[in-house]
């Protein structure tokens, strides 16, 4: 006999929820580990977006202090027109002054050493007299406007200091050495770094911005000595203890202004008069480019001077000292390359005024000067040059008749050329002659200079 058994009836509700008992502790595992690895991603997202935000705020903290360094830079690049061997290249004007190096952070503490360069500027000099004790009817000469002395020399050679002082400031020492083994200050200055509005100003001993060369060293000039008439109005080149203040105007053209106040101890000032402000000087310049190949430059200078008993051989005058001097400048170079051609033509007038005593014997007279000169290289490192230069006296008072300022009916000029051949840009051998008319007796001379210079050198002005 069969015996059927009957089951319990068992809700629906009641199945479900034994289901879910047993199935529930898998599924919330599973949930909790999707979680953990979301909120791993995440933590990881995060950082990675807080290291990559890191990084670009250092990148624009540096980018800052670049473009600030970049700016203070470009500012102290607008104090003077650099030095260009020949046509500048569009469209930077002919001259700027080099630029100062950019005022950074200092890397270690001896980041701010000085840049030391040495410059030697020697000579072997034949002539048929004496050039140093060359003298000038009708001029009272300063006691450095004589030439080079006969034989060997080393002439005016000079060490050269120079640095950053600070972000602020830039510090220039020049130390001259004379065939007697003098030592002097030729150049002591500090000058500012990107005041910004093309200003920049400068304190200390230095050569004044009046004229085409007079701010250059003996050794940059493109001949072996100075034109006549800066030998008879400014000693070879004026320079002093002073101030000065340039502004480089937001212009097309290079437009720069200038203005400078000195001690007034240098020729042809004497005696500091004024409590130690005996000269002021001021000067425009204004250049461009003509075309790729050309440019050009021109300048208007003043300067005046107050003497008190300037003394040179015994002749003493007192008084005032008026000078004008106008500039003009051309270079050509074959699409602004200076490498294998160039030509600088330039030229100056100059005009002068002193009113005073001479002797004890009032004077109020007037003098002129002018020359032009060219220097052709015609093949890379090779280059001729020549030189011609005329100055003339006015009429003198018939009670310094036969005194130093009586030409006697002279007219000075001095012819000079030149042939010079560059081993480098930091060596060069030149060979000169000049045949000079400005002395009772002419003078013929002819001279060999070699010029070298160790260590960094700045590049030269325009």
């Amino acid at each position: 006999m069969i015996r059927v058994h009957h089951r319990a009836n068992v809700p629906i509700w009641a199945l479900a929820g034994a289901s879910l008992f047993w199935l529930a502790p898998p599924a919330l595992a599973a949930a909790e580990d999707d979680l953990a690895g979301i909120r791993n991603e995440i933590s990881k997202l995060r950082q990675d977006y807080e290291m990559k935000i890191k990084d670009l705020e250092e990148r624009l903290q540096k980018a800052e202090t670049d473009a600030q360094a970049a700016r203070a830079a470009a500012a102290a690049a607008q104090t003077a027109p650099s030095a260009v061997a020949a046509a500048p290249s569009p469209p930077a004007p002919p001259s700027a002054p080099e630029p100062l190096p950019t005022p950074r952070a200092p890397a270690s503490q001896n980041a701010f050493n000085p840049v030391i360069a040495a410059v030697l500027n020697g000579f072997i000099v034949g002539a048929s007299r004496d050039p140093s004790a060359a003298r000038i009817p009708g001029f009272q000469l300063g006691d450095e406007a004589g030439g080079p002395q006969r034989g060997f020399s080393i002439g005016e050679s000079e060490v050269a200091l120079s640095a950053n002082i600070d972000p602020f400031l830039f510090g220039s020492l020049n130390l001259s050495f004379g065939n007697d083994n003098s030592l002097g200050v030729e150049e002591g200055y500090i000058q500012t770094i990107g005041l910004g509005g093309g200003l920049t100003l400068k304190a200390g001993r230095f050569f004044s911005g009046i004229g085409y060369i007079n701010e250059r060293h003996a050794h940059d000039w493109s001949f072996s000595d100075a034109p006549l008439p800066y030998r008879a109005f400014l000693n070879n080149q004026y320079g002093d203890d002073g101030i000065q203040a340039r502004w480089l105007a937001p212009t097309n053209i290079f437009l720069e202004f200038g203005a400078e106040w000195y001690r007034g101890a240098s020729f042809p000032a004497a005696g500091a008069a004024n409590r130690g402000k005996g000269t002021a000087t001021a000067f425009v310049h204004a250049g461009g480019d003509i075309n790729q190949s050309s440019s050009w430059l021109a300048g208007l200078s003043y300067l005046h001077a107050r003497a008190e008993n300037r003394d040179f051989g015994g002749d003493i005058f007192t008084g005032d000292s008026n000078l004008g001097i106008a500039s003009a400048v051309y270079k050509w170079a074959p699409n602004g390359n200076p490498v294998v051609r160039n030509l600088v033509v330039s030229g100056e007038y100059f005009f002068g005024n002193e009113d005073g005593a001479f002797n004890g014997i009032p004077v109020d007279r007037t003098h002129s000067g002018w020359y032009v000169q060219g220097v052709y290289q015609f093949v890379p490192r090779w280059s001729f040059g020549l030189r011609y230069a005329r100055l003339r006296t006015g009429d003198v008072d018939p009670l310094l008749a036969g005194s130093t300022l009586d030409d006697l009916g002279r007219i000075p000029y001095a012819a000079t050329a030149l042939l010079e051949f560059d081993t480098s840009e930091f060596g060069r051998l030149r060979l000169q002659y000049s045949h000079d008319e400005s002395d009772f007796k002419p003078l013929d001379e002819i001279l060999f200079q070699y010029t070298v210079i160790y260590g960094p050198h700045g590049a030269h002005r325009y």
